[in-house]
């Protein structure tokens, strides 16, 4: 079983997953090639972690498995890495060949990526048989799912391994086919994509595309006011992806490109679809 696990990328979802992992009682080491963006990564997730600490002191010991790694090179203690950089096949590549040179080979590589093709990934190291993807939900302290993709070659001892890691960490892994999307968000995103199409079509609010889902397919969230939530240019992104997997009805909208070139990409920004 995995003790030591690398993150790289230090964004929501690296935090998220370090969280998750610290508060599981494993010892982290969080990279990312920002200097700045890896120190507000530990401060952040360090807060978080003290909140509970506050309301629960068994939760005080916690504190010491967070290490900030600024190079990679300095990561040769681990059994797992799980990359989570932005949605980009050329970056995770890049990474993936980085942890490859520097993980030992009994380490497994993983990627938290939402839909990529996980064979690309692996053929980016040489060590394919232990790649594969694991993909966590926002916020992965709090949901309960995580999709695990095999690769063509992924070892089945690998895979055992790594469900194994995830029930560990209290969650429910489904295994599926590495297609574009997976599962989840090759139906998630169909369906923002077409929301955002009717709010560009100028006659239907956000606010009412939202409410539509919410009061009549008791949805608890609309799908705008969660693409704000995920991070509109993390939304764009996907659906890029999307497209070039599974075609055109996942093209994002002019509403949506106009949205992230202006800066305003949903909750972390303050504005998106939504004001917050």
């Amino acid at each position: 079983m995995f003790s030591t696990v690398a993150i790289v990328g230090a964004g929501t979802m690296g935090q998220g997953i370090a969280q998750l992992l610290v508060e599981s009682g494993l010892t982290v080491r969080l990279h990312d090639r920002s200097a700045e963006a890896l120190s507000q990564a530990i401060d952040a997730v360090t807060r978080r972690l003290q909140r509970r600490t506050d309301m629960d002191t068994s939760a005080a010991a916690t504190a010491n498995l967070l290490l900030s790694t600024p190079c990679l090179a300095q990561i040769t203690d681990v059994e797992l890495a799980i990359e989570a950089v932005p949605e980009r096949l050329e970056l995770k590549q890049v990474v993936f060949a980085e942890l490859d040179r520097c993980l030992p080979a009994s380490a497994v590589l993983a990627s938290n990526t939402s839909g990529l093709d996980i064979d690309k990934l692996a053929d980016s190291t040489t060590r394919p048989e232990r790649v594969l993807g694991l993909h966590f939900f926002n916020p992965p302290s709090l949901m309960p799912l995580i999709e695990v993709v095999p690769g063509a070659v992924t070892d089945s001892a690998v895979l055992a391994a790594v469900q194994a890691f995830a029930e560990q960490l209290g969650k429910t892994p489904i295994t599926v086919a590495n297609r574009p999307g997976f599962v989840v968000n090759r139906l998630l995103f169909a369906m923002i994509a077409e929301a955002v199409r009717i709010v560009d079509e100028g006659e239907t609010p956000a606010q009412d595309v939202d409410r539509a889902l919410c009061l009549g397919a008791s949805h608890p969230i609309g799908p705008l006011a969660l693409a704000d939530f995920i991070g509109l240019d993390v939304v764009l992104d996907i659906l890029q992806s999307l497209v070039s997997g599974l075609g055109t009805r996942y093209e994002p909208s002019a509403v949506l490109h106009e949205l992230v070139t202006q800066g305003h990409l949903g909750r972390k920004s303050g504005r998106g679809f939504f004001s917050y």
